[in-house]
């Protein structure tokens, strides 16, 4: 007996130790698919997320995959149905096949007929897709629309106005209305390559190093910060490649030295006229961070959260990192969950020392 107790304890304390005991003990649905656990003494195997009573820990055996599980000799839990699809997977799967038919609509489809295609309601689509995608429905038939007028402008082939009619646009003047956003200059330029675009740019120094402010007729198109002034243009030149970059005179100065000046004293504000590029997701990442006050910081699960897209963790951590607009979209102001400071385009000590500027302001 004594043999017996003393083998289901060190059993036990097995399975607490491994950290998909956790996932088990919190039920945690987001743990589904990656790996299964059976009991013993029921011969059942279950998803992480099974609402069935929780087994004792000596019970309880962990299993990469359903065969493996199935194999060992356990059937599926009736409660949990682990050999069928879990509700996440049937989620991916309906947005995976809603995201299919946008991209290959000729036009922009309702959400009544893109949700009676997956077979759930307009509001249960709505919701469950802005949550996997971070965008809702008609946001990214948007940007899927703006993807394909890049793509029938830079065939070469066709007409301006022909390439609008093929990308979706019901009209030109709908297109002309959005043409900055989707392609950041006219069409005519966008086609030769940002080719006659002018961009006006000038290189400073501040206590964080060297600093360049690069502005379209848009608005500043972009903010860089670095060690090195040739390499901060270099990276100006390859981000418009077509471009005609001319060096500011002396008023185009006054706007680095505006920035410089919010650098060092943050107190005093930065309002600048912006030309900002992105995706439609990196648009709203980029358009939450401009929300967050002088001296405060979240999490990027906050900014997920804000943004409607609680699941979007590492996509808001990505577009942090594609922010070319430094200090101006301050992402210097997201932090990890526990407070500590992670990656910073531009240097982890660059942003500890923004952070502490702003605190003190």
């Amino acid at each position: 007996m004594d043999t017996t107790k003393a083998r289901n304890s060190e059993l036990a304390a097995a399975t607490q130790r491994d950290p998909r005991w956790n996932a088990v003990l919190t039920r945690s649905s987001e743990a589904d698919g990656s790996f299964f656990y059976s009991v013993r003494t029921t011969g059942v195997y279950c998803r992480p997320s099974c609402a069935a009573r929780l087994a004792r820990p000596e019970n309880v055996r962990f299993h990469q995959t359903r065969s493996e599980a199935e194999q060992a000799g356990f059937r599926p839990c009736k409660r949990c149905k682990p050999d069928q699809l879990s509700m996440a997977e049937q989620h991916a799967q309906m947005v995976t096949e809603a995201c299919r038919l946008i991209e290959a609509a000729h036009g922009m489809p309702s959400l009544e007929h893109l949700a009676a295609h997956v077979g759930i309601s307009p509001f249960h689509f709505h919701r469950v897709f802005k949550a996997i995608m971070g965008l809702t429905p008609r946001e990214y038939a948007v940007a899927q629309r703006g993807e394909r007028m890049r793509q029938e402008l830079t065939r070469g082939d066709t007409t301006v106005t022909a390439a609008i009619y093929e990308s979706g646009y019901n009209s030109n003047g709908r297109f002309y209305s959005e043409s900055h956003d989707v392609l950041g200059m006219t069409p005519t330029i966008y086609r030769t390559g940002g080719r006659d675009a002018d961009i006006r740019f000038a290189v400073g120094e501040c206590s964080l190093g060297s600093i360049l402010v690069a502005q379209s007729e848009l608005g500043v198109c972009a903010i860089l910060l670095g060690d090195d002034p040739d390499a901060l243009a270099r990276d100006l030149q390859d981000r418009f490649p077509k471009a005609t970059l001319i060096g500011g005179d002396h008023d185009f100065e006054q706007l680095v030295s505006k920035v410089v000046g919010f650098i060092e004293a943050p107190g005093l504000g930065l309002d600048l006229p912006l030309d900002v590029r992105g995706t439609a997701f990196q648009r709203r990442v980029w358009q939450a961070l401009q929300e967050i006050p002088v001296g405060t910081t979240v999490s990027y699960t906050q900014i997920a959260e804000r943004i409607g897209a609680p699941k979007s963790v590492r996509a808001v951590a990505q577009a942090c990192g594609a922010n070319a607009l430094a200090v101006a979209i301050p992402c210097h102001r997201v932090v990890r969950n526990d407070g500590g400071l992670s990656g910073y385009r531009w240097g982890v000590e660059r942003k500890r020392t923004l952070l502490q500027r702003e605190a003190q302001a």
